[in-house]
């Protein structure tokens, strides 16, 4: 009797211990089968993740000669845009041109403006400047910042001025680059302005934009000057150059571009680095093109703007 217990308790505990290990078996291979399906769908949602992540096909590279006729039409939108354009500096003479230009270096034309009309009253010609008490001028021009440095250079201009060409300005880009204080886009800003004589003025307005439109991506002035000049017939020069200085302190801003208040929106390959916002854009445009007073005191009589104040006048 206790041997026929025995068996039964036996035979119940192989039973027990053979369903465990089916259990164990079957909750291990679910488990194995839910990770491999986990793992499936895992591997399926990346590579959809992937498929939509992957780059977009890089816009096709622009020809050089595509790049020219967007450049030129660049130019005769600008033309339509403001064609008023003109150098903001004010001046009567080739000599109040270039000491303006001088003293333009790290200020605003509108500073210079209102600061020349003394300066000039002062010394109206190069041997009265030349002639100056360095103190007393340096109090006259210290508005326009670096004063010292800036006088230095119209005292050495002034002189060769007497001195070397009876008191005239040169016509030629040789001799005013051999004045003091002179470089490349202040005898070009003379040339154009004073003498009729084609030339572009690479000032930080027109880097910045030419490199914005793809023109080039110089960076020395000498460079950006050269590629602009391939591009462009040379009749053109002078008025691009105020073109593109006019859109660049009204519209293409150096920190934040008013892209949504563009004319010329659909020709520039880097449309979206500003406020594109139209409404927000408005808001951001400046001179008469925003409603305010320009920086010449006394503008061409075709300016749509207003005069910009004197000096203290607000």
């Amino acid at each position: 009797m206790k041997a026929a217990k025995a068996a039964k308790s036996a035979t119940k505990a192989k039973a027990a211990t053979t369903g465990k290990s089916a259990t164990t078996a079957k909750a291990a291979t679910t488990a194995a089968s839910g990770t491999e399906s986990g793992a499936a769908a895992t591997t399926a949602k990346s590579a959809t993740t992937a498929k939509a992540a992957a780059p977009r096909k890089a816009p096709k590279a622009e020809s050089h000669l595509a790049m020219v006729r967007r450049a030129r039409r660049i130019n005769r939108e600008l033309a339509e845009i403001y064609p008023y354009a003109h150098p903001e500096l004010d001046f009567r003479n080739p000599f109040e041109l270039l000491v303006a230009t001088v003293l333009s270096a790290q200020t605003t034309d509108l500073r210079v403006n209102q600061t020349t009309p003394a300066l000039f009253a002062a010394y109206p010609t190069p041997e009265d400047m030349a002639a100056a008490v360095p103190e007393e001028m340096e109090e006259i021009i210290r508005p326009t910042g670096f004063f010292r440095a800036k006088t230095k250079s119209l005292l050495g201009l002034s002189a060769a001025l007497r001195d070397e060409f009876g008191g005239e300005v040169p016509g030629r880009l040789e001799d005013l680059v051999k004045l003091p204080g002179v470089g490349r886009k202040t005898a070009n800003v003379v040339l154009g302005n004073a003498f009729g004589v084609p030339g572009i003025t690479v000032d930080t307005h027109f880097g910045r934009l030419v490199r914005r439109w793809k023109w080039t991506d110089e960076e020395d002035p000498v460079k950006v000057e050269a590629v602009v000049a391939g591009i462009f017939p040379k009749s053109e020069w002078t008025m691009l150059s105020h073109r593109v200085v006019f859109h660049g302190r009204r519209i293409c801003h150096a920190r934040k571009p008013a892209c949504g208040a563009c004319p010329i929106a659909p020709l520039c390959p880097s449309y979206g680095e500003g406020e594109t916002d139209p409404e927000k854009a408005r808001k951001l445009l400046k001179y008469e093109m925003g409603g305010y007073p320009g920086q010449r005191l006394s503008p061409p009589a075709d300016y749509p703007g207003k005069p910009a104040p004197a000096l203290g006048a607000g």
